[in-house]
């Protein structure tokens, strides 16, 4: 049995308190070498990653970051209090960003808001400004922040909002003192209630627990964020954490599921395979452009959320069988993903004013993200046949006229039970 849950309305990120300081407006994409490589990293790897993705053309369709995560540096800081990178795979940092921004790219580095980092590197506590003038003098654009090593209480005497405001600060200092502004990146699991405010420090805040190449833990961070879809708009992001495609035994269905859901609710992208032996039925879930717009969405910043949950009543948290049916508006029309959470294919119907965005009253061209087709029009409801076993369906619906003339009922959906003529009288 599972527990159906209620919410309460939550904070969104919107322009009146995300931390628009000029950078980060639109959820990052790029690549970080944790899932695949891990502690196993060094600079001619971290560059021919780079190559790699300008060779298959994922620089081109926006991956334009590649991000250090763990295990950069040594294992103490200099006698004056500087961290330092290893002196043998990583050499020279200046060296190796310079190579990134000349191929085209933007450079992260990784450090941790506790004594250490989670492999025991260095953590920022007490360095923090420090450490950020040295990221910005190093050259580095983007930061993401771990916590792992918490302090006692008695020493840190600060909750999670104040662990990472430290380095919220320091970067603005540094910001104010060189006029360089990083991304920043908080990797604090989803604790604390974080979508609360996450942005008004930060431009990405993890929502879960690390990720996984199984469906299971795919379904689990979808569950997750589809109760705090809210809180993510320009500038702010809920981040469902790093991309496993290309990684363990995700089956190919499996994987569109995971880049669409992570796309559509406005999470950043960040590949985490081993590209140098990347299939091409992973590199073109990654390549694609119309899936990819959507995450991109310069006008719209705000993620799909649930109209319905489908299996499940409405509410229900399940990790098994998160919500099936989202929604959302667009730059070019209405968005709408279906997950068949099911082992089995499935057909998925949905009434169209389901989606707050529809209008009633008109009819809707479709268009099927994934096929690349328009599949002609709908008229009130839509249904997806045979959607394969943890599948997906990515469609944009755009305006297209209004419905034909004498249906019945003469209301759609929700309506129908208030389906009132102008002279009173109510339809049955």
């Amino acid at each position: 049995m599972f527990v159906t849950a209620v919410f309460g309305v939550l904070s969104a990120a919107t322009s009146a308190n995300a931390i628009m300081n000029g950078v980060g407006k639109l959820p990052v994409m790029g690549y970080n070498a944790w899932n695949a490589f891990a502690c196993n990293v060094n600079e001619d790897l971290i560059i021919q990653t780079a190559q790699y993705m300008k060779e298959y053309g994922l620089l081109d369709v926006g991956y334009n970051h590649v991000n250090l995560d763990d295990c950069w540096a040594m294992k103490n800081r200099s006698a004056t209090g500087e961290v330092m990178s290893d002196s043998i795979r990583f050499p020279n940092m200046n060296n190796l960003t310079d190579q990134l921004h000349a191929l085209g790219f933007y450079a992260g580095i990784y450090s941790d808001s506790g004594w250490f980092t989670c492999a025991r590197y260095p953590g920022s506590y007490m360095h923090e400004e420090q450490d950020a003038m040295t990221f910005q003098s190093w050259g580095f654009d983007y930061l993401k922040y771990d916590n792992c090593a918490i302090p006692f209480d008695e020493i840190i005497q600060e909750g999670m909002i104040g662990k990472y405001q430290r380095m919220a600060d320091a970067l603005a200092a540094v910001a104010e003192k060189t006029g360089t502004t990083l991304i920043f990146s908080m990797c604090e699991w989803g604790w604390s209630q974080v979508w609360l405010w996450g942005a008004q420090i930060s431009h990405s805040w993890r929502i879960d627990t690390d990720i996984a190449p199984q469906w299971n833990s795919l379904s689990s961070i979808i569950n997750s964020a589809s109760f705090i879809t809210q809180a993510t708009n320009h500038y702010g992001h809920n981040d469902l954490d790093m991309l496993e495609i290309g990684n363990g035994d995700l089956t190919y269905d499996e994987a569109k599921t995971h880049f669409t859901a992570w796309a559509l609710v406005k999470s950043p992208l960040l590949i985490g395979t081993n590209l140098a032996t990347i299939s091409q039925d992973m590199l073109s879930i990654l390549k694609n452009q119309e899936i990819i717009a959507i995450n991109q969405d310069s006008i719209y910043g705000t993620s799909i959320s649930p109209f319905r949950w489908g299996i499940n009543p409405d509410w229900t948290y399940d990790a098994t069988h998160p919500a099936q049916y989202w929604s959302g508006p667009s730059e070019n029309g209405t968005v709408f993903m279906l997950i068949n959470t099911l082992s089995e294919p499935a057909n998925m119907f949905f009434n169209l004013t389901e989606s707050p965005w529809i209008r009633a009253g008109i009819q809707y061209s479709v268009r099927d993200l994934w096929t690349h087709t328009d599949n002609g029009t709908a008229v009130r409801n839509f249904t997806a046949m045979s959607v394969p076993a943890h599948g997906v369906v990515a469609l944009l619906l755009k305006e297209d006229g209004n419905e034909p003339a004498g249906l019945v009922p003469p209301c759609a959906g929700e309506a129908l039970s208030q389906c009132t003529a102008e002279n009173g009288t109510n339809y049955s």
